[in-house]
């Protein structure tokens, strides 16, 4: 075992108890073992599952007849970055980490023995701990220290990193699979519903792409500002225009060849689906508080529509690490809001409110 310097007995940290009760609390700092690494947080960005894991949606506390994903008590939090302080035997060697480096760890910790991981396809791991949802996985990032245990995947941030957005490495991550899952080609015009921390993501990843025309859309005006300024063609407020005949008009009435949702809302899925072209992409990134109902006519009989999912980052950690750390992906103005941990629940309250903030991160 090695240690970066003489670690305290106890950490501040916010622990899920319940819906509507997270608690400021004083807790051990995490012990690890052989293959184990220990860091002291940097910070933590509270995602959009965060803010709707305290408000008790059916979806990640379980109802209709779905079980329950968040196991309290635990600590929330996965978009976070620290720097090693112990690191247990043989981590080093098999991370490729020295005491002292700066480190990011993907959120989902694979079994390595179910059929997904064993094929390559650990985002899909049939046991799926994540960071911050089951306490028998591993707490998060809301702390001063977090335990990265032996099946985590972790990534060395490079010298010179610009630590402030390294919060942003997962979202940026999961923003990555989402447009590869597009398979977005040069004459295409894709439209992106939903301009918040990940959706302003797969904007700069998908102008990469240089498709024929690029559409943000959101209710948000200095959402759509930002977006227009991090590379969209066009932005659209469904709020002031009708955004599917816009976008007919624009493609000779026929729809767009891609569209990708990250928005969260329902409306936004039937919004896809009427806007897209028949044999168009559709790739879903969102986690719904309701469910949505649609004509599933359209995806078959009317537009024999690919239908994609987006779940995790799967293979994409480098790729984010060295866009952020090459500027080309900017997110300093996506990180809105900074404050310590004590605060988190302005944090909560903040981040909900999607007409002031982009992302909040807390600093331990």
């Amino acid at each position: 075992m090695e240690y970066l310097q003489e670690l305290p007995a106890k950490m501040k940290a916010v622990v899920n108890y319940a819906p509507f009760d997270f608690r400021l609390e004083e807790v051990d700092v995490p012990s690890i073992g052989p293959g184990e690494v220990l860091i002291k947080v940097g910070g933590c960005g509270i995602c959009a599952g965060d803010v709707k894991t305290f408000h008790g949606a059916k979806r990640i506390w379980g109802g209709d007849g779905q079980p329950p994903y968040v196991q309290p008590p635990v600590i929330p939090g996965h978009e976070f970055y620290g720097q090693v302080v112990a690191l247990g035997d043989g981590a080093g060697e098999k991370y490729g980490l020295s005491l002292g480096d700066w480190v990011v760890s993907e959120q989902i910790i694979p079994c390595g023995a179910c059929r997904f991981c064993k094929r390559g396809e650990y985002w899909m791991c049939e046991v799926h701990y994540i960071y911050g949802y089951q306490k028998g996985a591993s707490d998060g990032g809301f702390a001063e220290y977090a335990k990265l245990p032996k099946n985590a995947i972790n990534y060395k941030l490079p010298p010179g990193f610009p630590l402030k957005v390294a919060p942003y490495v997962e979202p940026l991550a999961c923003a990555i699979h989402a447009v590869e899952r597009a398979e977005i080609q040069l004459e295409d015009v894709v439209v992106i519903a939903g301009m918040g921390a990940l959706g302003l993501g797969m904007l700069q990843v998908a102008k990469l792409k240089n498709p024929q025309l690029l559409i943000a859309i959101d209710v948000v005006e200095k959402r759509l500002e930002l977006a227009k300024k991090l590379g969209a063609d066009i932005v659209m407020n469904p709020e002031k225009i009708d955004v599917v005949a816009e976008v007919k008009k624009l493609t000779d009435g026929y729809g767009c060849d891609v569209y990708i949702h990250a928005s969260g809302h329902p409306k936004g899925v039937i919004q896809g689906l009427q806007m897209i072209r028949r044999l168009g992409r559709y790739v879903e990134f969102s986690v719904f508080n309701e469910p949505t109902t649609v004509d599933w006519s359209i995806i078959g009989d009317v537009k024999e529509l690919d239908i994609r999912g987006a779940h995790l980052s799967p293979y994409t950690y480098p790729l984010a690490i060295s866009l952020l750390h090459r500027g080309i992906v900017k997110a300093e103005e996506i990180i809105t809001h900074e404050l310590p941990l004590e605060e988190f629940k302005k944090g909560l309250e903040i981040a909900e409110n999607s007409r002031v903030s982009i992302r909040v991160v807390l600093r331990p």
